[in-house]
């Protein structure tokens, strides 16, 4: 075992955060804080798309110890299913039996607003592939995002008075964004978002019998709904204006878990 993994075990944290896009400044700092850049882990790659760091920050919320995984890789950078979801099974090395993962979506319902949340209730894996690809791993994804975790943020909301929408999150490859066309495609197919991440991360997560929570930032809607350009930059910009409400809402549920 490596040492910067004993270091992460050593933190003895049960619940991790991956971040999506622009949302890195949900991130409490803390007397305590750490951080170990995923270069000192040989499986993961380093990440390349502005607005994912690209480290493990540990530390606390509301007095409850946490592991923030600043960014993510993606298969539209040229990594394979595996290599985009080492984190995670990194993260259930390390004891962590709650994964929260966090993304940033173009919203497929114009009731979903650019600025608001929506918890994932379930998911379109339409990437073509999956982290389990050559192994025999039949998993049941009936539950793929738990039903303790979403009964607890759901309340959780409610109690700080936040708009929190729910629903299904399409993951496509990406990195171009959906045309119009695609985005009556995943409609049509029973999504709310869209996005390109995540998808992966929660079959690994459920593979390792991790319990999985999952949530959208909507950075904007997505093609045919709006009539203006998307840009990774508008991303960036909503989702860090819209960070510091997710901090309320997970500061107010890590206690309770």
């Amino acid at each position: 075992m490596s040492n910067s993994l004993q270091h992460l075990r050593d933190w003895q944290a049960h619940t991790a955060v991956i971040l999506g896009s622009g949302l890195s400044s949900i991130v409490p700092e803390t007397d305590e804080t750490e951080a170990i850049a995923y270069t000192e882990f040989p499986d993961i790659p380093r990440p390349s798309v502005p607005g994912h760091v690209g480290r493990f920050v540990l530390t606390r919320m509301n007095g409850v110890k946490v592991i923030f995984a600043q960014g993510r890789v993606h298969l539209y950078e040229g990594h394979s299913a595996g290599k985009v979801t080492a984190a995670v099974r990194i993260l259930a090395e390390a004891g962590v039996r709650n994964l929260v993962l966090t993304n940033a979506a173009g919203s497929a319902c114009p009731d979903f607003a650019p600025g608001s949340w929506m918890m994932i209730c379930d998911h379109l894996n339409l990437t073509g592939t999956t982290p389990l690809l050559g192994t025999p791993q039949f998993i049941d994804m009936t539950t793929a995002y738990s039903t303790r975790l979403r009964e607890r943020f759901a309340a959780a909301a409610a109690s700080i008075e936040m708009l929190l929408h729910q629903g299904v999150y399409a993951g496509m490859l990406g990195p171009q964004y959906e045309t119009p066309a695609e985005v009556r495609m995943v409609r049509t197919l029973g999504a709310q978002a869209v996005g390109m991440s995540t998808v992966l991360e929660a079959i690994q997560a459920r593979t390792l019998g991790l319990e999985v929570a999952g949530f959208s930032c909507i950075t904007n809607f997505a093609a045919g709904i709006s009539t203006t350009d998307l840009s990774h930059q508008e991303v960036l910009e909503t989702g860090k204006a819209a960070a510091a409400q997710f901090g309320k809402l997970l500061g107010a549920v890590l206690p309770g878990l």
